[in-house]
């Protein structure tokens, strides 16, 4: 007789859910436990990054640019009127005097016009001798006039003296008396008239003499002003230096205005420097400055700031006091330093590869077993190569000065 067995199914059931359970809990405690390691630490090589040690001493705040020399003396030679080139008398690089010709222009119009003042300068002159005489003439006339009648007045007053003498004692009318008073009052009228005109003929022949003048000076002037213009056609360097640019050429023609010439002194040059605008702040009048020529280097200070900023930078001259070296010409690239100040007792680093002054970036910093750890570093005042630290790392400290932003994504990273 077979005997009914108990039933398993629901058994399984809940061994089958309690696996399920036990298995969800554990994926999800794994999960929690992953979740909450910390990624591994990527690993550079030591020789790879650049390393540096904090220290405390003495820090020389300096500022570096490139640039190039420059002349002190410049000397522009335009052309004062226009021009064709005829000949090119010397090259560039040539040594010139003062009154060397460094090229001759040709302008006929120029000539021409030069040759009509003069005649009628010439002109001028002649019709000025003529009117002096003209005048001159007139005047004399005038003083005849005035001595004429000065003379019949004289002898009519003699005239009148003596017939009232005569009247007095009855030898001579009282009509003869009054008829001769009236003649010698008459000819004192007249003699003061005449007088008068001569006065007057005398400021009429300064007045027309003056108004001739000036038309003369004008003349003089304008002649003057054209021989120059003539003379500028033989185009003469103007300094002594070296002649360093002549961007011209034979049969080319010359408007006013155009350059022909650039002459400069060449043994008096000076440093332009580009400086970078966030480091130009600090820079003032009459620091110490070096300027590297690449075949030795010159002392010098600045002499001048351009107040404005250029594609970034700022244009700084630095006169140079100590001799040229060999090979210092104008346009040589240079590298320029600047001394900015001297700070006694500072913590500093060498200056990393990202990050300005006065601001807060984050350094590596090496740690016992060969692990580097992420510190955030306030940056205080910077130096070509330094930077002073103002708080996130301690003398002694080790920091990775290179850049880093590979590894933004780690706090850590381990050095072979």
């Amino acid at each position: 007789m077979d005997i009914a067995r108990p039933s398993q199914a629901g058994r399984k059931r809940l061994l089958r859910f309690a696996y399920a359970g036990g298995g969800l809990v554990a994926v999800l405690l794994i999960t929690l436990g992953l979740s909450r390691l910390k990624p591994a630490a990527p690993t550079v090589e030591r020789g790879s990054v650049w390393i540096d040690t904090v220290r405390r001493g003495p820090m020389l705040r300096q500022v570096r640019g490139l640039g190039t020399l420059v002349p002190e003396e410049i000397r522009w030679i335009p052309a004062l009127t226009e021009g064709r080139v005829e000949r090119i008398l010397v090259q560039p690089g040539t040594a010139v005097r003062r009154d060397t010709v460094v090229l001759e222009l040709s302008n006929p119009q120029l000539d021409l016009a030069a040759l009509d003042v003069t005649w009628q300068l010439k002109a001028a002159e002649a019709e000025t001798i003529n009117l002096k005489v003209r005048l001159e003439s007139q005047r004399l006339d005038q003083v005849a006039a005035t001595a004429t009648v000065e003379a019949s007045q004289k002898q009519a007053r003699l005239q009148a003296d003596a017939d009232e003498a005569l009247a007095h004692e009855g030898l001579v009318s009282d009509l003869n008396l009054k008829i001769s008073q009236s003649r010698a009052l008459e000819l004192t009228t007249r003699l003061e008239i005449e007088k008068k005109r001569l006065e007057i003929n005398t400021e009429a022949i300064t007045a027309q003499l003056a108004v001739q003048e000036a038309r003369l000076e004008q003349l003089r002037a304008l002649s003057a002003l054209k021989r120059r213009e003539v003379e500028a056609l033989r185009v003469r360097a103007g300094i002594d230096g070296v002649l360093q640019q002549l961007p011209v050429e034979v049969g080319q023609q010359i408007a006013p205005g155009a350059t022909l010439a650039k002459v400069t002194v060449p043994g008096r040059l000076k440093a332009e420097l580009r400086i970078a605008e966030t480091q130009a702040k600090d820079i003032q009048l009459d620091q110490v400055a070096s300027i590297d020529t690449r075949n030795g280097i010159v002392p010098g200070r600045v002499i001048r700031i351009d107040p404005a900023v250029q594609n970034g930078t700022v244009k700084v001259d630095v006169a140079l006091e100590g001799a040229l070296p060999k090979g210092a010409r104008p346009d040589l690239s240079v590298d320029g330093t600047i001394e900015l100040e001297r700070l006694a007792d500072v913590l500093q680093v060498g200056r990393p590869a990202f990050g300005q002054e006065q601001s807060t970036v984050g350094l590596f910093r090496l740690q016992d077993g060969g692990e580097a750890s992420r510190v955030q570093v306030k940056l205080g005042r910077s130096s070509v190569n330094l930077v002073e630290i103002v708080e996130g790392l301690n003398e002694g400290d080790q920091v990775i000065l290179s850049d880093t932003s590979t590894w933004d994504a780690f706090d850590r990273i381990r050095l072979n």
